[in-house]
């Protein structure tokens, strides 16, 4: 697992840790811009990127960490070497795992300003966001201007009138207490820009694990998954 840390100039490098050797990390949740804005692993290699549009988000995460006392970050946008379907098929069917694992989650709401305007954010229309809702125990919400608007604690009634996900599991209750269809009905109306990733963003809420195949379209992705689901069932 590779994590991000500021460094003195502003800029930020990537540090890799094996095994539970993982040191505490926040970690950042929010939607994609633009390909060309988002900052990469490539980007951070090279060092241009405080150059993009999408580094601003990248460093508030940061600043936001050592506010909370952590040394370490993690960001999906540059933290996986996207090039390489190997590992990110592995970071796939692991991301649920690190979100429950870091000590605090940011979700960056670019599109918001105000806490009454929270249920109106993109965030609640994507896939992806619905196991970093999920996952973290602690969950922050901020303002496209990085203001603090509450936490999955203090908001949960919008988020739960937003969601259709029961309070239960927004407090952490385990997820398998949930039903199959109660689980699956949480991704109803959520999109994803690649067609596979509607079914891949459910792994973790399943705790089931498979290999990432795109290309093989949704409705074959979502057999496979709920073979492992069944599986999963007679164990």
């Amino acid at each position: 697992m590779r994590l991000l840390q500021l460094r003195d100039d502003g800029g930020c490098r990537l540090v890799q840790y094996v095994g539970r050797n993982v040191p505490p990390y926040a970690i950042l949740s929010h939607t994609w811009g633009l390909d060309h804005d988002e900052v990469t692993f490539q980007d951070i290699e090279h060092g241009t990127a405080k150059h993009k549009p999408g580094y601003t988000k990248i460093h508030f995460c940061g600043m936001q960490a050592l506010t909370d006392g952590l040394k370490y970050f993690w960001v999906d946008t540059c933290c996986i070497d996207k090039s390489s379907s190997a590992e990110l098929s592995e970071a796939l069917n692991s991301m649920f795992r690190w979100y429950k694992a870091a000590a605090k989650c940011y979700v960056y709401l670019s599109d918001i300003s105000t806490r009454n305007d929270l249920c109106q954010s993109r965030w609640f229309t994507r896939g992806w966001t619905l196991q970093e809702l999920l996952a973290p125990s602690s969950v922050k919400f901020f303002s496209r201007d990085h203001t603090y608007l509450g936490d999955k604690q203090s908001l949960e009634l919008q988020i739960q009138e937003r969601t259709g996900i029961a309070l239960g599991a927004l407090q952490g209750r385990p997820l398998s207490e949930s039903t199959v269809a109660e689980r699956m009905s949480w991704v109803a109306g959520r999109e994803t820009t690649l067609e596979e990733d509607c079914v891949y963003c459910l792994l973790g809420i399943f705790d089931t694990y498979m290999p990432v195949l795109y290309g093989e379209g949704s409705a074959h992705a979502m057999r496979r998954l709920k073979k492992e689901i069944a599986m999963s069932a007679c164990e």
